[in-house]
């Protein structure tokens, strides 16, 4: 690269807006279809078990007796196979990355059913 080009990029990138976030300052925007956060609605499981059948790290378990789900996120692919094949559409995920932790914690989730 000749001295003319380079000294052209140099003022170029002196002067435009930097192409990276200022990150613990400014949070970046996800970038569309990002796999993030999964949460379960009790309200429409019907601890059916598919979530656990196609679930290829084994990050969840559904108890139907207790009418449960333990989801371990750190288990977790976010392969969104759960997602896909829940027939009642009770399993959702967003776009929100989880923030790392420093306990491994296992989500339990609880169905409301029956209860009075």
């Amino acid at each position: 690269m000749r001295m003319p080009e380079m000294l052209k990029e140099v003022l170029k990138n002196l002067f435009s807006k930097p192409a990276t976030v200022r990150y613990p300052f400014e949070k970046p925007q996800p970038v569309p279809g990002t796999r993030g956060a999964l949460t379960w609605d009790m309200e429409r499981c019907d601890e059916c078990q598919d979530c656990e059948r196609v679930c290829p790290s084994m990050a969840v378990k559904v108890y139907p007796e207790e009418k449960k789900v333990e989801y371990n996120p750190f288990k977790c692919l976010f392969c969104y196979l759960c997602v896909d094949n829940c027939m009642q559409k009770a399993i959702t995920g967003s776009d929100i990355v989880r923030t790392p932790e420093y306990e491994k914690k296992v989500e339990v989730y609880e169905s409301k059913k029956g209860e009075k």
